[in-house]
């Protein structure tokens, strides 16, 4: 039997298009290895995201393609990921043990933002990726509520531990005051506030950091933009006229200040009736979709309006760990997996591959 090269197989990889990537692996550089031993293949693919729940059902179309080739007998597919750091904003220094930071935002309270961060955050993290989560809604923290985590983070007088909950690293202002406290602070205060939680948290090694923004393009946003070394944004927004008027907002501010935006999130996009299954759009529909194509963005993903979903983060146990295998916490790993291909697609910040000099006085 005459062999296969190594050219026709990757020519052969081609043909497969990666959903996430919306590209062949080729063309994306996730493959890195071929060998070819008579009519037996091994492929090495190491993609730029986190695909756990992909990677079986990537490998079998792989070995399918390949195993259609007339000299081939068997395919081995190996897949595993490298999630590298990608680049922020011009003149903003990295944090150190944070890879990535996606900023999760919404122009208007009301519409799920905090609910869709958390369940991102735990999704990424059942993809395979370490994932920490900033609560940067300094006037009504919701993450300790949501990731049912109590008490005070570990400090050792200038730094803070990050608590830990179903896996992913946290910290929130409300981990520091009472539950009931009101926040009566004025704008510089709480961008002051903002900077040192972030800063001062001891991250571990955080592939992605997903930062909870409070509603709105204000103090808070701003600092954002233009001190914390943001990789990307995700837009949240109901189908709702008023939500997408204010949603455009937050995507168009995060244009001027040069943040790509990853794309957007249709959140309570369909409402089905628990008793007789009837589905109803109540905040409208195709909002979301109408918006991404007019800014050619991407729409992430939509999710139902979902009685759990709101049960789910009020008991400190949000969807994707309260039901993994659920179809809503499917529909959270498949924005997860488009969220993070989007982000491996960018620029690479290569600024840590450089060494730092150092003069020194003999």
């Amino acid at each position: 039997m005459a062999s296969v090269t190594p050219q026709q197989v990757q020519d052969k990889i081609k043909e497969y298009i990666d959903p996430y990537l919306e590209q062949d692996l080729v063309t994306a550089k996730a493959v890195k290895d071929v060998k070819v031993d008579g009519g037996k293949v091994t492929v090495d693919v190491v993609l730029g995201y986190p695909a756990e729940g992909f990677k079986a059902e990537m490998a079998a179309k792989l070995k399918e393609c390949i195993e259609s080739l007339a000299d081939v007998s068997d395919a081995a597919i190996s897949i595993s990921h490298k999630i590298d750091s990608h680049a922020v904003q011009k003149g903003v220094n990295m944090i150190p043990g944070v890879k990535n930071i996606i900023a999760v935002a919404s122009g208007k309270g009301g519409v799920g933002k905090s609910t869709t961060a958390v369940n991102l955050a735990l999704a990424l993290s059942a993809e395979g990726a370490t994932v920490g989560i900033l609560d940067a809604d300094i006037y009504g923290p919701s993450q300790p509520r949501m990731l049912g985590t109590s008490g005070q983070p570990e400090s050792d007088g200038s730094s803070l531990q990050p608590m830990n909950s179903y896996n992913i690293q946290s910290m929130s202002i409300g981990y520091l005051i009472d539950e009931e406290t009101p926040m009566i602070w004025r704008g510089p205060m709480v961008t002051q506030a903002l900077e040192q939680l972030l800063n001062d948290t001891r991250w571990k090694d955080v592939d992605y950091l997903i930062v909870d923004l409070p509603p709105g393009t204000g103090d808070t946003q701003l600092t954002l933009a233009q001190k914390v070394p943001v990789t990307g944004a995700v837009i949240v927004t109901t189908p709702q006229d008023i939500a997408l008027l204010d949603a455009r907002k937050g995507l168009k501010m995060f244009e001027k200040v040069e943040v790509p935006v990853l794309g957007i999130v249709e959140n309570m996009s369909i409402h089905i009736c628990s008793q007789c299954g009837h589905e109803e759009h109540i905040f409208g529909a195709g909002g979301g979709a109408s918006m991404a194509e007019q800014y050619d963005v991407t729409l992430l993903g939509a999710l139902p309006l979902d009685m759990a979903i709101r049960k789910d983060v009020d008991e400190g146990k949000p969807t994707v760990v309260a039901d993994p295998e659920g179809r809503v916490a499917q529909i959270y790993r498949d924005i997860a997996r488009r969220v993070a291909a989007k982000l491996a697609l960018q620029k690479k910040d290569f600024s840590a591959s450089f060494p730092k000099i150092v003069i020194q006085n003999n």
